[in-house]
């Protein structure tokens, strides 16, 4: 009796022991299913933990930035599995950059999630043994197709197999290729996602603008080729004031910088300086006032200068009241800035064949006026006037230099009437006064004594 007791005691006990195992058991797996913390039979000889810690650590990184793991834990505890991952080189350098920017923008997290599971086939596939399935199912529901060349190459889809085999372990195997396998549901995104940033990217036009003499909308402007002339007169695009600052908006439709004028400005005043004999105007130019600057900026836009450049001599007739006043460095080297490209050619041709010809430049409205003189150009008027002395001391094609002996001056403006009035010297007529006929008698009469003299209204 007092054995079967103790039997039934040592039974009772572990009874209890076995429930109270049971239902912690329970609580801690349910708590961890609560918790999203489930990891299956994931053990440190998985093919998962031989991914992270293999040679192909760019497949493993966007595995955890696709948030894939608890994913593939879960395949692997059912089954088996075979992974075709990318070499790392075909991930960094090799993918497109738009692409792998495309896979990683967190709206785009779907099609990463679909492009990785279509590398993992949920059996294990020995691509060496020659099997009769060719198309296997993706953890995406994708297929993919195994095929071998006649060469005994091995091929995943398109993707050549690099190395078979590479990691094995017993729920899973991973065969290396070369470059990233793109399911077509991934591909047709990316294309969608471009053809809209293509959409969005064209820039917004302007309100339409009415004509107002036939109240009928302006047509655009058809746009300009590169290298083409400027839309614009150059006075639009130069600078305001005596050129202290660039232009806000310079040339046509914002700055298309066809042409490097910075440079070309640079080598004309380079080769003034070698030339010789022109050290005050390549002095002015770029120390004195920022016209290079502002010249460069134009010929950037496509315009074309002519540069009448007085020699040291002529420049060193220049007054201090000349060069005193504000901004008149700029304004005398506007005045020999003409805005077409000449060369001594074309101006000689043109002066003997018109006879007179009048050019404008960029100090407005101002023109210098040029003739045929002695077989050369004269520039200037009778008061003040100067030779073509170098011809063609630069030309590129974009900047003409032309020396000349003299500084030009334009011709004072003739100030209008109502500002300017004339002084005029009236003469006032002195009326005499009429005297009657008491008082020319009376003035007779004295005139035979010879006392009219004396009084003012007989004389």
């Amino acid at each position: 009796m007092a054995i079967a007791l103790s039997s039934f005691n040592i039974f009772f006990t572990c009874l209890l022991v076995s429930t109270f195992h049971l239902g912690f058991s329970f609580s801690a797996l349910q708590e961890n299913h609560s918790n999203g913390t489930y990891s299956g039979q994931i053990n440190s000889n998985s093919v998962l933990v031989a991914l992270l810690d293999s040679h192909y650590t760019e497949l493993a990184e966007l595995v955890e930035k696709a948030l894939l793991l608890q994913t593939l834990e879960d395949a692997v505890g059912k089954h088996n599995i075979t992974i075709f991952a990318p070499k790392n080189e075909a991930l960094e350098r090799d993918l497109d950059p738009e692409f792998k920017r495309f896979l990683l923008e967190p709206g785009n997290l779907k099609s990463l999630q679909t492009l990785l599971l279509y590398h993992i086939v949920p059996n294990r596939i020995n691509p060496s043994h020659n099997s009769s399935l060719q198309h296997h199912s993706t953890l995406c529901r994708d297929k993919v197709k195994l095929s071998s060349q006649e060469s005994g190459e091995k091929l995943i889809d398109s993707a050549k197999i690099i190395q078979v085999n590479a990691v094995e372990r017993p729920d899973g195997v991973i065969h290396g290729i070369e470059r990233l396998l793109i399911p077509r549901s991934v591909q047709q995104d990316f294309n969608n996602r471009r053809s809209l940033q293509s959409i969005s990217a064209v820039k917004p036009e302007g309100a339409p603008e009415v004509d107002p003499r036939t109240h009928r909308l302006k047509k655009p402007a058809p746009p300009a080729k590169p290298g083409s002339a400027p839309v614009l007169p150059i006075y639009d695009a130069m600078a305001p004031g005596p050129s202290l600052a660039p232009a806000p908006a310079p040339g046509p439709g914002g700055p298309h910088h066809h042409f490097n004028g910075e440079k070309q400005v640079k080598d004309f005043i380079e080769t003034l300086l070698l030339y010789g004999g022109y050290n005050e105007m390549a002095d002015i130019l770029v120390n004195l006032t920022s016209l290079a600057t502002e010249m460069g900026r134009l010929v950037s836009e496509g315009y074309v200068l002519t540069v009448l450049a007085p020699n040291d001599e002529a420049m060193a007739k220049l007054t201090t009241d000349q060069l005193s006043e504000p901004g008149a460095p700029e304004q005398i080297i506007y005045y020999h800035v003409i805005p077409e490209y000449q060369t001594e050619e074309s101006m000689y041709n043109a002066v003997r064949r018109f006879g007179k010809i009048s050019y404008d430049t960029l100090r407005l409205p101002h023109k210098v006026l040029a003739e045929e003189a002695d077989g050369s150009v004269k520039f200037g008027h009778p008061e003040n006037s100067a030779y073509l002395f170098d011809p063609d001391i630069y030309t590129d094609g974009r900047i003409s230099v032309q020396g000349i002996d003299g500084v030009l001056f334009p011709l004072e403006e003739k100030e209008k009437s109502e500002t300017k009035k004339e002084i005029k010297s009236v003469k006032v007529a002195v009326k005499p006064q009429r005297r009657g006929r008491l008082l020319e008698v009376a003035c007779r009469m004295l005139g035979t004594f010879g006392q009219d003299s004396h009084f003012t209204t007989c004389q």
